[in-house]
């Protein structure tokens, strides 16, 4: 196991920057809507909340995901941010199914928690930067021995900007930290891990998330080349590939 304390420095951002790496989170995930932060997509077991779509399964139900809004609940109120009442002593989403979760939209109690969500976009963001850095250790435990200097150095050039922060936060809510033998197609996976493994440069800044920009949208395209065809995955490239492309800094 890597010692924790040979991790990057912790990642220290501004509220006014956690803002804007939040409302650019919204944007890719939903794209801004207010509606958009309470969503329980078609085929799914489970409510998507807040700007990162944090997972929020209904009593007894579990699946392969992890649950991570519980989580972001705890981090609200570790630092005395006023969470409603209902929501404060829920134990599990009070909605058990996508039909009873869409028939509740107007109710008072999606009501409050839409409003909720919209007033703290910073505290979600900083939320999705502690979920990144612990990442970061998890990564370089997977990683090979001889690829974890790397992996830490490109970990390291890509957070020193508040955008390149934005690019981390964004990619590993997006397609996770490639830690994951299940999320593999023969063999290579797409997750964060991959995406810092395929960077080799030195430049800060600017050319630090450019060449993170044009590794993840090589590792994306190497996914759809290596997925079943059955899965029509070309379909969603270009989508993904204009997502990854507001990762380069100008």
């Amino acid at each position: 196991m890597i010692n924790p304390s040979h991790a990057a420095a912790p990642i220290q951002i501004s509220k006014a920057d956690a803002l804007r790496i939040g409302k650019r989170v919204w944007q890719n995930e939903s794209n801004g809507s207010i509606a958009g932060l309470t969503a329980w997509n078609a085929g799914e077991d489970f409510a998507s909340l807040g700007i990162g779509h944090f997972i929020w399964y209904p009593a007894g139900m579990r699946g392969p995901f992890e649950e991570s809004f519980p989580k972001f609940l705890a981090f609200a109120q570790e630092r005395n941010v006023t969470v409603p009442v209902w929501l404060n002593q829920a134990t599990a989403c009070p909605w058990n199914s996508r039909a009873e979760f869409s028939r509740a939209q107007n109710s008072a109690q999606m009501r409050e928690l839409r409003e909720f969500l919209a007033h703290t976009v910073d505290l979600q963001a900083q939320f999705l930067v502690a979920r990144l850095q612990q990442s970061l250790e998890k990564m370089l435990n997977e990683a090979a021995p001889g690829e974890r200097a790397n992996v830490e150095r490109q970990f390291t050039r890509v957070s020193g900007t508040p955008h390149g922060s934005y690019a981390l936060v964004d990619y590993v809510n997006f397609k996770g930290e490639g830690v994951l033998r299940t999320e593999r197609y023969r063999g290579e996976g797409w997750g964060l891990l991959q995406v810092l493994e395929q960077m080799h440069g030195s430049e800060d800044g600017a050319g630090a998330t450019r060449e993170f920009s044009n590794s993840a949208a090589a590792i994306l395209r190497r996914r759809v080349q290596n997925s079943p065809p059955e899965r029509h995955e070309a379909r969603w490239l270009p989508g993904w590939l204009n997502r990854v492309r507001t990762y380069a800094e100008h």
